[in-house]
């Protein structure tokens, strides 16, 4: 550790002005030290799969009050809602690597009609050793801080809904995400077909098993 008390290259500096310094140099140490005692200290390993399934009660508690996304008659079929096991090497850092191109996408839905999209970026992240990406979009004419990723992947039409799973990132200025596979979703046209759910693009097909987040009921 670096010394924080010294009389300076100067020998002749008075012992007054020596005493000051270190009083000074206590101070901030001082200072220091309370700071980091007052900050919030960072989330331990153990405490994520809480926060998660905590998030997951809160959902299932949601949907059970109201008939909306799943309808009362469906409650007893889907609820609570069933998920792979929580798996922190499916949380992973993402960069959005922007894409500056303002042409609108028809993304095809389950309804036959088309969703007007906008490729906002490619979220690039390392998974279980492997590069991977996602292209992240917004619906044209709502929030614009808002991005939307559907993908599927081989669990798609055996362990997860055949039409894919979504997540939601809201924009920062930062570019740099929390890609977390955990919070992954199934939407809600599975349960309710008066939804109307986008269907992956061709590059968001993932050519892996994505075995967290929702899944179907076995």
């Amino acid at each position: 550790m670096r010394t924080i008390c010294h009389e300076g290259t100067e020998a002749r500096k008075n012992r007054s002005r020596f005493v000051f310094s270190c009083f000074r140099g206590s101070f901030v140490i001082l200072a220091v030290s309370l700071a980091a005692c007052s900050s919030k200290p960072p989330e331990e390993p153990k405490d994520y799969p809480t926060r998660i399934a905590s998030e997951r009660a809160t959902k299932d508690a949601g949907f059970a009050a109201s008939d909306d996304p799943i309808p009362k008659a469906s409650h007893a079929q889907f609820l609570p809602l069933a998920y792979f096991p929580i798996d922190p090497e499916y949380n992973v850092p993402g960069v959005l690597k922007p894409i500056d191109d303002k042409t609108i996408v028809d993304m095809p839905t389950s309804t036959g009609a088309n969703r007007p999209m906008r490729r906002v970026g490619s979220l690039e992240f390392t998974l279980k050793g492997a590069p991977m990406k996602l292209t992240a979009f917004n619906e044209v004419g709502t929030d614009p801080t808002s991005l939307f990723i559907a993908f599927s992947d081989l669990t798609s039409g055996t362990e997860t809904y055949a039409a894919g799973r979504f997540m939601d990132l809201a924009r920062n200025g930062t570019g740099i995400y929390e890609v977390d596979f955990n919070r992954a979703y199934i939407p809600y046209c599975y349960y309710n077909p008066t939804y109307e759910c986008p269907y992956p693009s061709r590059e968001n097909r993932l050519q892996i098993p994505i075995r967290a987040g929702e899944r179907m009921k076995k």
